[in-house]
């Protein structure tokens, strides 16, 4: 198992600066995926050191650009990242992760409880499905999806005017985002360490989005 020192020096290209609290409720989670990943499909990744880098290095590099407060939400949370892997970074955010699949929202819950973590709340619904609370979010956070038109459209309604749509993506992704500029203003992508061909795409809810 990795230790501080191996997790510190796996994170070194992302310039995180992360606490020796926040160290060890990554090596939490990290435990916890790499166990409950034997017996249901998390991850395709199985080695330690790439989970670092690949799911938690490029979920929390986001910090590095962006200060995320107020309430979150993560769609097709799966595993947890970026939207769980944020929480480590804002503590006080509220988060609420969009899975669908009973046995994922399982290891959710329990990450979210063996990493101390308050304010978090997992739910079954689809983006489809979901319904859009009285209060919209400041934030929304999608990693490894499909459809991203559909995504995107669907995600801005759930943001307050000027609420940030944050995706990770790869620059093939990118290009078939589509989506008009009415909906989200997009800043300029976000290059990965370590990463050739992804990259985190930010935008805000712009006013015009608001109309049903």
């Amino acid at each position: 198992m990795l230790n501080e020192g191996d997790v510190g020096r796996l994170l070194a290209p992302f310039q995180l600066g992360l606490t020796p609290r926040q160290v060890g409720q990554l090596l939490t989670y990290l435990e916890l995926l790499l166990r409950w990943n034997r017996r249901i499909n998390l991850t395709g990744i199985r080695v330690a050191e790439e989970c670092v880098t690949r799911h938690f290095g490029e979920s929390v590099y986001l910090a590095r650009w962006v200060q995320l407060h107020g309430s979150l939400l993560d769609i097709g949370s799966g595993a947890g990242f970026p939207g769980l892997a944020l929480k480590i970074s804002f503590p006080q955010l509220a988060v609420t992760l969009l899975e669908p699949i009973a046995k994922k929202r399982a290891f959710l819950k329990e990450v979210a409880r063996a990493c101390g973590m308050e304010s978090v709340e997992v739910r079954g619904e689809r983006l489809e499905d979901f319904q859009v609370p009285a209060s919209p979010f400041d934030a929304a956070t999608a990693r490894a999806v499909g459809r991203l038109e559909r995504l995107v459209s669907r995600a801005a309604r759930c943001l307050k005017q000027g609420g940030r749509l944050c995706l990770w993506l790869t620059r093939e992704q990118a290009g078939r985002l589509g989506e008009p500029q009415s909906l989200i203003e997009w800043d300029v992508p976000i290059s990965i360490p370590l990463a050739r061909q992804r990259e985190i795409w930010v935008g805000r809810r712009t006013p015009l989005s608001l109309a049903p």
